[in-house]
């Protein structure tokens, strides 16, 4: 299998996972606002809640990397004069080496 349709494929499962998990989010919102939510419903929601927040700080973290490739001046957290810090767990940045201008 070619790899750029293989990387086409992964975009749409990776989205649609995404997608799909954004839709349980609501809906158990849902159930918890009507009160009808079970002690697992909780539990997911809250799961699923920090791996939307999460998704989102990895694309901020994304975004400025992209930008402070370019020479922009941006906000980026650092452990030390060269190194990005390795925040994988928190949703940042995938690597911890700084990035090559």
């Amino acid at each position: 299998m070619p790899a750029e349709l293989n990387n086409r494929e992964d975009h749409a499962l990776y989205y649609t996972i995404g997608k799909v998990a954004m839709e349980k989010l609501t809906s158990t919102l849902s159930k918890m606002q009507d009160d009808t939510a079970t002690p697992e419903d909780r539990r997911c929601a809250a799961l699923l809640r920090e791996i939307a927040a999460l998704a989102k700080n990895r694309l901020s973290v994304a975004a400025n990397e992209i930008e402070f490739s370019k020479g922009s001046q941006v906000w980026v957290e650092r452990t030390g004069v060269s190194h990005f810090p390795h925040i994988r767990l928190h949703g940042g940045a995938l690597e911890d080496d700084p990035v090559k201008n």
